[in-house]
Parts: structure tokens; C-alpha cells; sequence
């Protein structure tokens, strides 16, 4: 089955709002889906990841340049 993706565009939203902001678009997110999360680099980065790895999320990092990253979050069944 084709993995379908949403896109979450977070880059100059500031923490905690960048966390709440994620953690609700993970809460619709439904199996096969994966979420993908632009972030800015640093602060938001870290709390977004400490995050992600609490809730047990798999997550991989698919871009990133020196002022953004860019990660793909799968929906744990």
C-alpha cells in the first residue's frame, strides 16, 4: 500500500506553539500516513524531536540546510 503524506510547514513558528502545533497534526494522522514537518533549526528542532521520540514516534530526517530541517514522522499501528 502507497504510504500517503501530510505536510506541516512550522519554520518561524516559535516553542512551545512549533510542539502543540506537531503533536495535533499527529493526532489525525491515520495508518499509512506519514507526516512530514518543516522546522527551523535549533531550539524548535530539539523540543520537536524530544517530543516525538516521548511519544515513541519513528522519525527520520529527509532535508536539511543550515537554517531548516525538514522530517518525516510515521504513524505507529
Amino acid at each position: 500500500m502507497k504510504e500517503a503524506s501530510k505536510v506541516l510547514d512550522l519554520e518561524s513558528i516559535p516553542c512551545p506553539l512549533n510542539v502543540v502545533k506537531c503533536k495535533l497534526a499527529l493526532e489525525k494522522l491515520s495508518l499509512n500516513e506519514a507526516l512530514i514537518v518543516h522546522l527551523d533549526k535549533g531550539e524548535p528542532e530539539i523540543m520537536v524531536k524530544r517530543v516525538l521520540k516521548e511519544m515513541k514516534y519513528f522519525f527520520k530526517t529527509i532535508e536539511e540546510n543550515q537554517e531548516t530541517i525538514k522530517l518525516k514522522i510515521l504513524h505507529e499501528s
